[in-house]
């Protein structure tokens, strides 16, 4: 399950593991126009982790769900 909001500078996802046990704690998305940042919280040491994409870096994992193992690079146009 997920759900979709948008914020003034941010559109947030909040992605909820469904399912049989064991299950992941939620991951919050928040797409800006610069960045991405992915965020979960870690209840072992009660702190939430944050990741930050550049926009270039979310592209690379876009095309890289869909190619086969190897190094790449995407030329820009």
């Amino acid at each position: 399950m997920f759900s979709i909001e948008h914020e003034f500078d941010s559109s947030v996802i909040t992605l909820v593991d469904e399912g049989e046990a064991p299950l992941q704690e939620d991951i919050v998305i928040n797409a800006f126009a610069e960045c991405i940042t992915v965020e979960q919280y870690d209840p072992r040491t009660d702190r939430t982790h944050k990741i930050t994409l550049s926009i270039a870096m979310l592209d690379d994992l876009t095309a890289a769900l869909d190619l086969p193992e190897g190094v790449y690079r995407i030329k820009q146009v």
